[in-house]
Order: structure tokens, then C-alpha cells, then sequence
């Protein structure tokens, strides 16, 4: 395909980032630039700054660095800033931003690929712009004010009480969410995409208003390490990612009160963390290392028994899974959400309950063979679905097939 002139617009990028969306858009900005597209990152630093004492925590990406030929806009209301993120929030629609915004898309785009919207514009954003328009729904915010689909600040969402839950999750309440703004927004859209079948089906469950096609996350390939350090003496499972109540890690640290056979290595940070360690307290075996860049992590995830993700929210995907397939070591994941889907190819070990952890977590740890086996099958599992010249080639076909629906009139376009 000739050279793209592509717009990422998002609310978060690294550095000003908390979570995977912006470490996806910043791994397919790169990804398209050494491929010689023209890309540009409309993001803004006020959302950053207005939840800045929640640490970043995708860990293992955090650190990376965006490529030169990346051109990053980054928004910043100044002084006014937090009260223009509110009134977006409530409005949903650009306001301060918003001539700044149409200026920026309002440059000859081929693409224009929206994320996580939520504070930069809210739905109102989609109709700025021209050219073949995506849409990535990385979370649930499009269906559920809370963006995950947590009820009450509980559990994972099983009957809709949004008022009561937006309440609870001390969050005011959105009005443009009951006037039909999501449909008309998406008219704008040419395709809506979704990391998974199952984001793909919750959102259409939950009455999102548009069709939506699946186009799974990746990783660029893994580099060959060269490392002959042991990072941690004693066998180990990790955990990477926010130390969040929905995250799960509470689970795995009272499995680990009762399992002393292995250690446990918790990676990241988040609002839970001290209530997580205040919980792990006494056990010495539990250990915390916060943050950590994505050289020394990819140590970690070599020389772990197993990775386990007890996430407790419908994760939309698995970027921890796509991580461990990529050094070959095996996932333990809870039957939640798009997190079985991720590990169907091989890779895993699906559990539903505590006792169904602790026997994978000791059948891994006892069976080196069986290890190495489910280790490689996540690893090819990696290379067949998840790579990033598979994605890529995914993407660009998808913008060539709407760009020839553009130039038919008659064609519809999602």
C-alpha cells in the first residue's frame, strides 16, 4: 500500500499514560512509522494530569519510547484545563479543545483511528475530520460510564443499575448517555474495532448501536536475550499490570498465604497497593517491585514458572498473555472476559475457581515438561495470531477495503 497520512486520537499516550489503550496506539504509531507511514498522535496531558497520583502501570511497556517519526500533539488547556476535561466528561462533546482539534484533523488525513475518547471530546469527537475513520473500543466505555463494566465497585457487571453504579463508582452522572449521542456519533465511523470476539459480543449485548469487527492486539517480536542472570532464586509466579481491586491480585495473594512451595513476584502499581501489601503482610514469600522497565521485565517473564492474570473485570484482551506467549512461558488466566479466548490457541490454563488455581499453579510448578510444552504452543500461538506483521497486514487490508468503499457511493461503509 503508497504512504498514509494517518491521525491517532486518543486520551492517553506515554508517557502521559495509566493503561494498555495508550500503550497500544504508541506501539501501532511506531509500528506504521517503520513502515514509512506518516503518523501523528492527537493526545491530551490534561487527563494525565488530572489523575497523575495514579501511578502509570502497563509495566512492561511503560518505558518505551515512541519513534522519531512520530509526530505527537500533545493538547494542554493550561490553567483551564481540568475544568474543560469536566465539562467534556459531562457534555460529551469537545468544548475548550475543540478548535484545536478541528484544526489538527482538518489536515488531509487518509485515516483517521480514534481510541480511548472519553476525555478528549467523548463521542462528539467522531464527526471531526475526514477521510476512512476507525474506531478501537479498547474497554467498555462506549456501553458503561464506569469503563469496565464493575458494578458498584463490586463485581463484574451482570444486570444493568448504571445510575446507582455510576453513584457508587463516585462518578457524577453522564445525561448525554440517555440522548442517543453514542448512535449518532457512530454514523461517523466507518469501522468500529474490538481486541476480541467476546468485546466484540458484550458490546452489541449491552446495546452498542453499530456493527463491529474483531481485530485482535499484538506485540512486535520479541528480541533474543542474551541475559545469563537469575533474577529471583527461588521458582516463581508473576503478576504484571495495575494493582487495582478489579485486577485481581487480592486472589493471588491469599493463594499464596496458603502456597509456599514458589514465590510470588507482583509487578506494577496502582490505588490498591497498599491494601494489597497491608494483605501480604508477614508473608515474605509475596514481593512487591513496582515498576519496572520493559528490558529487565522480559527477564522476569523467561524465568517465571507461570504468569498468572486473576483479573475479575471483563478484560477486552490480554496484553500480559501476548507477553508471556512471546517468551514462551505459560499463562494461568481466570475464565473471565476475552482472557480464555486469548489462550484458546494454546498458551494456558483456564481456572474458574481457587482450588482449579492452586492445581495449575502446582501441576505447572512440578512438571517442567509439561511446562516447556504449553510454553512453546503459547509461542506459536504468539507468531500465527499476535505478531506485528500479522496485525499490520490485518489493518492496512481493512483501510484498503474502505477506502475503495469510499470511493463507490453506493457502497455502504461498515
Amino acid at each position: 500500500m503508497s504512504k498514509l497520512k494517518i491521525a491517532m486520537v486518543t486520551t492517553f499516550f506515554p508517557p502521559h499514560n495509566f493503561g494498555g489503550d495508550g500503550v497500544f496506539v504508541q506501539r501501532l504509531s511506531n509500528a506504521l512509522a517503520r513502515r514509512n507511514h506518516e503518523v501523528h498522535v492527537i493526545h491530551d496531558k490534561d487527563a494525565f494530569s488530572l489523575g497523575s497520583k495514579a501511578l502509570v502501570a502497563n509495566t512492561s511497556e511503560a518505558h518505551d519510547s515512541t519513534d522519531p517519526r512520530v509526530t505527537v500533539h500533545s493538547l494542554d488547556g493550561g490553567a483551564a484545563g481540568k475544568l474543560d476535561l469536566i465539562a467534556t466528561h459531562q457534555l460529551g462533546r469537545p468544548v475548550a479543545k475543540s478548535a484545536q482539534l478541528k484544526h489538527l484533523l482538518d489536515q488531509n488525513f487518509d485515516v483517521i483511528h480514534f481510541h480511548n475518547v472519553s476525555l478528549l471530546g467523548g463521542p462528539g469527537v467522531l464527526s471531526y475530520g475526514k477521510g476512512v475513520k476507525l474506531c478501537t473500543l479498547h474497554d467498555h466505555w462506549f456501553v458503561c460510564a464506569t469503563h469496565v463494566l464493575w458494578r458498584n465497585d463490586e463485581e463484574a457487571c451482570t444486570k444493568r443499575t448504571c445510575m446507582s453504579c455510576t453513584l457508587a463508582s463516585h462518578r457524577p452522572p453522564q445525561l448525554w448517555r440517555y440522548t442517543g449521542a453514542v448512535e449518532r456519533a457512530a454514523r461517523n465511523v466507518d469501522a468500529f474495532l474490538a481486541p476480541s470476539e467476546f468485546a466484540r459480543s458484550s458490546h452489541l449485548s449491552n446495546g452498542f448501536p453499530a456493527p463491529i469487527r474483531c481485530l485482535p492486539h499484538f506485540l512486535a517480536d520479541p528480541e533474543e536475550s542474551c541475559s545469563t542472570e537469575q533474577v529471583h532464586q527461588r521458582p516463581f509466579f508473576l503478576f504484571v499490570g495495575r494493582l487495582e481491586k478489579i485486577k485481581g491480585v487480592q486472589v493471588l495473594v491469599e493463594q499464596f498465604a496458603h502456597f509456599k512451595e514458589a514465590d510470588l513476584i507482583i509487578v506494577g502499581s496502582g490505588n490498591y497497593e497498599e491494601t494489597l501489601k497491608s494483605a501480604a503482610s508477614g508473608l515474605d514469600h509475596v514481593h512487591f517491585l513496582g515498576r519496572m522497565s520493559s528490558d529487565r521485565l522480559s527477564e522476569y517473564y523467561r524465568q517465571a514458572v507461570a504468569v498468572i492474570v486473576p483479573s475479575l473485570c471483563y478484560e477486552t484482551f490480554g496484553l500480559v498473555p501476548l507477553e508471556a506467549f512471546s517468551t514462551a512461558t505459560p499463562v494461568i488466566v481466570n475464565d473471565l472476559g476475552a482472557l480464555p479466548e486469548v489462550v484458546k490457541d494454546g498458551g494456558g490454563i483456564v481456572y474458574r475457581s481457587d482450588q482449579e488455581l492452586a492445581a495449575a499453579m502446582k501441576k505447572l510448578l512440578n512438571d517442567r515438561q509439561l511446562r516447556n510444552e504449553i510454553g512453546q504452543k503459547g509461542l506459536a500461538n504468539f507468531r500465527a495470531n499476535y505478531s506485528e506483521d500479522t496485525h499490520i497486514e490485518r489493518y492496512l487490508n481493512l483501510i484498503k477495503e474502505l477506502k475503495e468503499c469510499h470511493s463507490e457511493v453506493s457502497c455502504p461503509v461498515k
